[in-house]
């Protein structure tokens, strides 16, 4: 076999296609950068090239690579039992206990899990979830899911659509049903005088005139990242979240918070919801619910919503094939 540093971006031009990339501007370029290993903090490409990984491979190895005990813990699992459905009444005693111990992790009141392979997956689970919470509660017109520019909840279809505009224009995106406020984001904010926290009102007051112009009665949910990370970073002011919750409340429109990329100790708690204080209705999680060693996220379900889909709904007729994962996070 050739493992060619040439041989290999050959045949990666020719048959992989990598997401977010120009195809033709990669082939000028000469291909891609191939990462051959990676410890620590550091990964190398096949050059030999020791490169700090500032990312954390997309925001999600929050432990590092080369973590062997992960290594060693997925293999005795994959030994003893590699998969199994969670469909038909089956459960897995890794899904049973990783549920238990993210229900401890997360805000009080998310008392439910529901399991996904990505971030993507979780998010349009959770739009699903929000309207047929609506519809179970006699509300079917509450249709819309507000999100923010700049923000972004994957790429399905409809985690795209949740994300901001920059996600938009490509096979149909986004669907109907979706609408957009400005991010609390300071840069070239109209009045650069104004302090922070008048500021942080300011742009949650966005999302109180959106309710408004659409009709509170058709609002379904508020989707945010505590931190939002396309379009640089963005950190609110303290001000903002409070006043998002307070809308919200008023309007009895849900309140989805998306902990991806903030979430298993990024900004130094277990979760960003901590130091805003945010008390979702639901949670998306995934990236460092494994460190990326392996693919899954979990939708964190709140009472007011997880109630009324056990009571009211019936079969819940969306699902996923994920692994029977070992149970990886453990407190520090």
């Amino acid at each position: 076999m050739d493992l060619s540093a040439s041989h290999l971006r050959n045949c990666d031009l020719e048959h992989h296609l990598h997401p977010f990339t120009d195809f033709a501007a990669l082939a000028a370029e000469g291909g891609s950068r191939i990462i051959s290993r990676a410890e620590g903090a550091y990964i190398w490409d096949i050059a030999g090239n020791k490169i700090l990984d500032g990312m954390a491979g997309l925001w999600c190895v929050n432990i590092g690579y080369g973590r062997k005990e992960l290594a060693e813990v997925a293999s005795a699992q994959m030994q003893t039992l590699p998969y199994y459905n969670t469909f038909f009444k089956t459960a897995t005693v890794p899904s049973i206990k990783l549920a238990e111990r993210l229900v401890d992790l997360t805000p009080a009141g998310l008392n439910h899990v529901f399991f996904a392979n990505s971030g993507s997956e979780a998010n349009d689970t959770i739009a699903r979830m929000v309207r047929y919470y609506w519809e179970l509660e006699g509300q079917a017109q509450r249709q819309i899911i507000i999100g923010r520019q700049f923000g972004y909840h994957g790429s399905t279809t409809l985690a795209a659509s949740i994300s901001g505009p920059h996600m938009h224009g490509q096979g149909g995106v986004p669907l109907p049903g979706f609408s957009h406020i400005r991010a609390p984001y300071r840069f070239g904010a109209e009045d650069p005088g104004q302090d922070a926290e008048a500021f942080g009102r300011a742009a949650a007051q966005a999302l109180e005139e959106k309710i408004l112009e659409l009709g509170a009665e058709r609002v379904a949910a508020f989707y945010g990242e505590p931190v939002q990370g396309s379009g640089g970073m963005i950190v609110p002011p303290s001000s903002y979240w409070p006043e998002i919750q307070r809308i919200c409340k008023k309007y009895g429109v849900l309140l989805v918070v998306d902990e991806v990329i903030t979430g298993f100790g990024r900004t130094g708690r277990w979760f960003a919801s901590e130091l805003y204080d945010i008390q979702p209705d639901l949670m998306t999680l995934a990236k460092g619910l494994s460190s990326g060693y392996l693919p899954i996220s979990a939708v964190m379900v709140g009472d007011r919503v997880a109630d009324t889909i056990i009571h009211k709904g019936g079969s819940l007729r969306t699902g996923l094939p994920t692994p029977a994962i070992p149970f990886l996070q453990r407190s520090p």
